[in-house]
Parts: structure tokens; sequence; C-alpha cells
């Protein structure tokens, strides 16, 4: 066999190969882009998981930061509760010291009495608990509550005059408001005085 003749029985099978390869090729750029499209939807899934995870979390945050809210509230109702009947126990314990005050009781009792007041009131001070300012200010309906009026010169109109029970905060909140006395302003008719003067004047003649 020539040589001629060799090449021209090998070049068919060259090309036999040739078409293989680009098959195999094209095999492979076929799975190629099905990978490329399952890694595509493989990675819109884990964001749209990423995405739910995210807002799970901040839903989580959410009613964790509420649930917190409502036990300190509820916290702070329960304290608030027992400190005022803490509050009516001191208002009895001022009575009662009143009354062993005036009853004549011993020096004694009177400064053991105090001593307990005075631990009372600072045991109040460590919760937050502070008195309203009341006698000398002006009546403030957020925090005194006004049972009384007192006609009174000398005094601007609305001024608290007289405590008549202790109000208190607690942490810039109103524990229980101040009941307080306050003045009204005096009102005088010159007219009727007027009147009256005329009248007695003309009884006269």
């Amino acid at each position: 066999m020539t040589l001629e003749n060799k090449e021209r029985s090998v070049a068919p099978e060259e090309e036999d190969h040739q078409a293989n390869a680009e098959d195999e090729i094209a095999e492979l750029r076929k799975e190629l882009d099905l990978t490329k499209e399952e890694l595509r939807k493989v990675k819109e899934s884990s964001e749209s998981n990423l995405n739910k995870i995210k807002y799970l979390m901040a839903d989580f945050d959410n009613y964790r930061k509420q649930a917190d809210r409502q036990i300190s509230s509820k916290t702070e109702q329960i304290k608030a509760d027992l400190l005022l009947k803490f509050l009516s126990i001191r208002d009895d314990y001022l009575r009662a010291l009143s009354v062993a005050t005036q009853s004549g009781a011993g020096s004694v009792v009177i400064q053991g009495l105090k001593g307990i007041l005075k631990n009372i009131d600072s045991l109040l001070s460590s919760e937050g608990v502070m008195e309203i300012e009341t006698v000398g200010t002006p009546f403030d309906p957020n925090v005194h509550e006004a049972i009384a009026h007192l006609e009174k010169s000398g005094v601007p109109e609305n001024t608290v005059t007289t405590e008549i029970r202790k109000g208190y905060m607690l942490n810039g909140k109103v524990l229980r408001p101040s009941l307080v006395e306050i003045s009204k302003k005096i009102i005088r008719n010159s007219v009727s005085d007027t009147t009256i003067e005329a009248d007695t004047s003309n009884q006269g003649d």
C-alpha cells in the first residue's frame, strides 16, 4: 500500500474521531448549561430562604422586645400596686404617730416611732418614690387633685394653699396624686355695696 493510500484510509478515522470529540464537547456544554441553570435555581432558592430566615429573625426580635416591654410594664404595675399599699400603711402610721405625740407619749417612744418612719421613707426613696411638691406651687391637674377651694387675699388664684394628703411620683410617673386645697379669687360686688350704702343713707333721712 502506498503512502497516499494510507493517508486516504486514515482520514475517515480522524473525521470520526473529530466528530465524536465535537459531540462530546456539545454534550459537555449542554451539561454545563444545565449545571449553571441548577446553580441559578439553587442560588435563588437559597436567597429566598435566607430572606425568609431574616424576616423570621426580625419577627422574633420584635416579639421578644414586645414581650420584654409587657413583662417590664407588668412588673412596674405590680411594684406600683405594692407601693400604694405601703403608702396607705405610712398614712396610718403618721396618724398613729400624731396621736401618740398629742397624747403625751414618752420622748423615747416618739423618737423610736420617728426612727421607724425615717426607715420607711428611706425604703420608698430607694424604690424611686418621690414626694410631689404642693403648698405654694401652682395647681397642676396632672399631679394635684383639688378637693377644696379657699378665698384668700394676697395669694394668686389656683395656688396650692394646703396639702390634705401627700402625693408621690414613681420613676417620673404619678403614683398617687396629692389631695390639695387651692386658692380662689375673691370677687367683691362693688355695685351691691354701693346700693346698700345708698339705701342706708335714704333710711337715715
